[in-house]
């Protein structure tokens, strides 16, 4: 194998084997191709793609490239992953129902990127939750409660961590065939039976439009499933928040609130069982995805996946109680701040991405990668779309650590949200499904 001939070939639009896929893929992680060449090949791909079984081969040899764990257990290893979205808390909610329904889950997270929240940074809200553990207490977690959120251990596709910081600053990221590899290599890793997608498309998604969401929907099932993972995936709306909080501790609030029936999201619970009843089908637990929709609402609604939640959360070094002491738990931010429309109407549309944004402004989440994160800060009670709103009805609450950023945060929240005369009807929460 030759890195130069390799990315000769791409440069040539010729074809590239399996077979030299793979070995690029898992060479990354040492020093037999240089950075020159990495950037080289990043560039190739992105400028001229690669096809299906060379990304086949690629991911696998990204996975392959760090540890691959392997599991003994009594029942299926499934998994879920997000493209990424703004108040977009599913897995806190998912992971523990697969696990009440006899799955195991060993979710592989991450942590903020852009305008789009991290699942580790609002676990990290709950008073000692650890997200870096070793494999041998990821085993004993995930054999003990049936699920456990953490994060990638640096021996987790090591060839994937390199490769995406070279494109961060090769201007290389926006490649189905790059994103497709760089996310399955590492949720390939966990050793999985069976994994379900969450692509999102709409204002607040990285793939925004639904014709690029829906081409990395079919390349990441195209090859999860060449990889040997029974994978589908849905295409889910993000052109407005999912729950109606976006931040840290107030959507770790959002869950515990549906999660304990207090205040159930409907919208949050839709595609929580919506992806759930997929993969449960898929890991053979249920004859169908509609048998596996209607057993994670049953769970849900119970509370037995609240305790289940809250079962993760001690054995991950959180408070033993969480389950009944959540809502004094989770800090609290210094100024809370309504903000009301300007005039009586309904919200017709709602810019997600600014939404998330303001998060990141209020110290939500990271503008550069060694920046501190408040965790009580971001915004709550955000109506949906099609919502009747007056002046004297609050659309959002600003959550934040100070007054002059409440007020900076209560316009831009203002300008995100629109408010039209006519009714309007609300999207569909699912818009599509990827099958193999």
């Amino acid at each position: 194998m030759d890195a130069r001939g390799i990315i000769e070939k791409i440069k040539l639009k010729q074809t590239v084997t399996p077979e030299e896929a793979k070995w690029f893929g898992q060479s990354l992680a040492g020093s037999t191709i240089s950075d020159a060449q990495a950037g080289a090949f990043a560039m190739a791909v992105c400028l001229n793609g690669l096809d299906p079984q060379a990304r086949v081969g690629l991911t696998q040899g990204m996975r392959d490239s760090g540890d691959v764990l392997a599991w003994d257990l009594p029942g299926p290893v499934l998994d879920k992953h997000s493209t990424g979205g703004v108040g977009d808390p599913v897995s806190l909610l998912l992971a523990p129902a697969l696990a009440e329904l006899g799955a195991y889950v060993p979710m592989i997270s991450g942590r903020g990127l852009g305008h789009t929240g991290g699942t580790l940074d609002k676990l990290e809200a709950i008073p000692g939750y650890i997200c870096e553990i070793g494999p041998s207490r990821l085993e004993h977690v995930i054999r003990d409660v049936g699920a456990a959120i953490v994060g990638a251990t640096g021996r987790v596709a090591p060839s994937d961590k390199r490769l995406y910081a070279i494109r961060d600053v090769s201007a290389s990221v926006a490649s189905v065939d790059l994103i497709t590899a760089s996310i399955l290599s590492k949720k390939l890793a966990a050793g999985l039976d069976a994994l379900v997608l969450d692509v999102k498309t709409g204002s607040g998604a990285f793939m925004a439009s639904a014709e690029d969401a829906q081409a990395l929907a079919e390349s990441l099932v195209s090859v999860a499933n060449g990889a040997g993972c029974k994978t589908e995936a849905l295409l889910t709306d993000m052109s407005q928040p999912l729950a109606d909080a976006a931040g840290n501790a107030v959507e770790i609030r959002a869950v515990m609130e549906t999660l304990t029936g207090a205040r159930p999201n409907r919208r949050l619970i839709e595609v929580t069982c919506a992806l759930g009843g997929v993969v449960l089908a898929s890991g053979g637990l249920v004859a169908d995805t509609e048998e596996g929709f209607v057993k994670l609402q049953n769970v849900i609604e119970s509370g037995q996946v609240a305790e289940r939640f809250a079962r993760m959360v001690a054995a991950l070094g959180g408070p033993m109680d969480f389950a009944e002491s959540w809502s004094h738990r989770l800090p609290e931010a210094s100024v809370l701040k309504e903000v009301y429309p300007v005039r009586a109407g309904f919200i017709s549309e709602i810019n997600a991405r600014t939404l998330g944004e303001v998060v990141v402004d209020l110290g939500g989440g990271r503008k550069v990668e060694s920046d501190r994160i408040d965790l009580a800060v971001g915004l709550s009670q955000i109506v949906p779309v099609g919502t009747k709103v007056d002046p004297k009805t609050p659309i959002a609450m600003v959550h934040a650590a100070s007054e002059a950023q409440a007020s900076e945060a209560a316009v831009l929240v203002r300008k995100a949200i629109t408010v039209g005369r006519d009714t309007v009807t609300p999207p569909q929460v699912i818009q599509g499904r990827i099958t193999p």
